[in-house]
């Protein structure tokens, strides 16, 4: 499923794409979720809402803030959603590669070009699955990626998500999601699962992620031998790739 979102400046122009769309997503379960009438806006809300969209066609051609730049500010804050420009002309289309567009589309785009985009898309994210976490909750569905996260903690039947911008709640059960994770992530707790990657200390009975905050999550004594054990080596690891990174420097 995709969850396509619209950028262009021009109503008459977010209609016909939209119209486009819908007829081939009749028998998807893709949607379009969002629409937006100008690149800043549109900048604004996919970086407050990580995760909300998985594909964005924006228009180059727009008023104070163009596409492109546009593209710029939504790579820069993180996001990894997948980008289509849509333009009237083709001089923009090598200046794509800044940003990692999937694709170019010249206005009017046919049906033919639209569904080999959708396609691709779905190609793209597939291939990206095991990089990703992907939640449901009442808001919608959003799809993060395991790098941002920080760590998972259970209370009662619901699991919060935590990363360094946002959290998220939806129904879950811890072992669950641990099962689905890469190695990388480890329990520590019966309520609390974290990203080795995030991990920056560990103490006698408590770990501190890397956040703003600095905080403290505590360990259990069940987990404190294979905690200790795994969290050594990721420290070591990171340790040592940061060392050879600063040899290679130099």
């Amino acid at each position: 499923m995709l969850r396509i979102a619209i950028c262009d400046d021009e109503e008459s122009a977010r209609d016909a794409l939209r119209i486009q769309l819908e007829k081939i997503m009749d028998e998807t379960e893709d949607e379009i979720v969002y629409e937006f009438s100008n690149g800043q806006t549109c900048t604004n809300w996919i970086t407050a809402h990580p995760g909300e969209v998985d594909l964005l066609f924006l228009d180059v051609e727009m008023g104070k803030e163009n596409g492109m730049d546009a593209a710029k500010k939504i790579r820069l804050s993180g996001s990894s959603l997948l980008l289509v420009f849509v333009t009237g002309y083709t001089d923009y289309v090598f200046d794509g590669y800044q940003v990692d567009a999937l694709d170019y589309l010249v206005k009017p785009a046919s049906s033919e070009r639209l569904k080999e985009v959708l396609l691709r898309a779905k190609k793209a994210l597939s291939a990206q699955d095991k990089q990703y976490f992907v939640l449901k909750n009442t808001d919608g569905i959003y799809r993060l990626p395991c790098s941002d996260i920080l760590y998972f903690y259970s209370d009662r039947r619901y699991i919060n998500l935590v990363t360094a911008v946002k959290n998220y709640t939806f129904y879950g059960r811890l072992h669950e999601i641990e099962q689905q994770l890469q190695k990388n992530f480890i329990r520590i707790h019966q309520r609390y699962l974290v990203n080795s990657d995030k991990v920056t200390f560990l103490g006698k009975d408590y770990v501190v992620i890397d956040n703003p905050a600095c905080e403290k999550l505590p360990v259990s004594r069940s987990c404190k031998k294979e905690v200790s054990e795994k969290l050594a080596k990721a420290l070591l690891s990171a340790y040592s790739a940061g060392l050879h990174e600063t040899c290679r420097k130099d």
